[in-house]
């Protein structure tokens, strides 16, 4: 190996005597880069420069900073904090050792020198500190990478989520759009009620992360009703609708039996089970599939019941035309305390116009519908 391109480290000796800075050039020179300040304001400049010294010999007794002041400013300076620093100064005392060295320095040498042990001692601290260098390089390149696999699980993560509610919503008379639409509903909802007492401890960050990540997952279940009744321009027959509200137990078992198969459990699935099975019941109890009402009704599913109900109210489909805003927004507010819960209401009254916005941003387009149209006549073909 040519030596000749390995780089030396550098030094840096801090003196206030020229005489001082002099001898330890000369002693260090052909092993190391020399770095030289007669001051400590000078050594902080060069310690924080683009080219940092490896390590610092530092005297303590010089007028203005001394080296005890300089030492805490380079341990204070994310930056410099790093570079070792050998105390090298005639002020031998037990109790000034304890100080350089309780103020970060690793290591105490005393005045006159021994040019063999300030050698070694050189030497070792900075096969230390390379040592250490590449510990904390690895440790951030490896942290780098779990961060970087931890985005890439997470993407392969929704696209998962949003592959199996589009297969739902595929079969279904609403579009794709459907899905972004209350995605973002029940998002700023959540947003808006983290301000309620009665929320706000529930409503974290993270709560709302994953209520975002599992609310297309919601009608899931609509990949069990048979395309005679999912398709079905118009109100159910009576028996009709009994296999229809079965999306909402289908929807909560798919998700279970995907956690079994699994073998965990999964956080943003059981919020999704949540959102399956009770998004279609009402305050009131007369919702279902459960009957529940009130507070026993989870909090992820009374914000997608409105989300879910103002999306069906307003969009078009094949056999009808979308609702306008204010007469969907009257209906909701029609809803209160008896389908709907009541503050969950009124936060959608103050968001009504971000709603406007999120359902104009995410609008079905014709070629949506005309697709639903071929879909709906291919049915009605087949059953013929």
């Amino acid at each position: 190996m040519d030596l000749d391109f390995i780089e030396k480290p550098t030094v840096l000796v801090v003196d206030d005597t020229p005489d001082n800075l002099s001898l330890m050039s000369g002693l260090l020179k052909d092993d190391y880069k020399v770095k030289v300040a007669n001051g400590g304001e000078k050594a902080l400049k060069i310690a924080a420069s683009d080219s940092p010294p490896d390590l610092i010999l530092l005297d303590i007794m010089m007028p203005g900073m001394d080296g005890y002041e300089v030492c805490q400013h380079l341990k204070s300076n994310p930056a410099t904090r790093d570079i070792p620093v050998i105390f090298l100064t005639a002020k031998a005392e037990v109790e000034d050792e304890k100080k350089g060295l309780e103020l970060g320095a690793v290591d105490y040498l005393t005045k006159p020198v021994s040019p063999p042990i300030v050698m070694a001692r050189v030497k070792n601290h900075l096969a230390l500190k390379a040592q250490s260098d590449f510990l904390r390089d690895k440790s951030d390149f490896l942290e780098l990478e779990v961060a970087k696999r931890t985005r890439e699980v997470m993407a392969i993560q929704d696209v998962t989520i949003l592959a199996m509610a589009s297969l739902a919503e595929t079969r279904d008379s609403d579009t794709g759009n459907h899905i972004r639409r209350t995605q973002f509903y029940v998002k700023a909802l959540a947003d808006k009620l983290r301000t309620n007492t009665r929320f706000g401890a529930m409503l974290s960050e993270h709560y709302i992360t994953m209520l975002f990540k599992s609310a297309p997952l919601h009608d899931i279940g609509k990949v069990g009703i048979p395309d005679r009744i999912l398709l079905k321009p118009g109100r159910f027959e009576p028996h009709e609708f009994e296999i229809m509200k079965t999306h909402t137990t289908l929807g909560r078992d798919a998700i279970e039996h995907a956690e079994k198969q699994l073998g965990m459990n999964v956080e943003f699935l059981s919020m999704a089970k949540e959102i399956a099975l009770s998004h279609q019941e009402k305050w009131d109890g007369s919702g279902y599939p459960e009957k529940l009402a009130g507070e026993a009704i989870p909090l992820s599913a009374r914000l997608m019941a409105v989300a879910d109900v103002y999306d069906a109210l307003i969009s078009r489909r094949v056999y009808k035309e979308g609702m306008p805003h204010e007469k969907a927004v009257a209906i909701i507010v029609e809803g209160k305390g008896s389908h709907f819960d009541a503050d969950v209401v009124d936060a959608f009254v103050e968001l009504q116009d971000e709603f406007r916005t999120i359902a104009k941003r995410y609008a079905d387009s014709d070629q949506d519908m005309e697709a639903k149209k071929q879909q709906l006549d291919r049915l009605a073909g087949t059953e013929t």
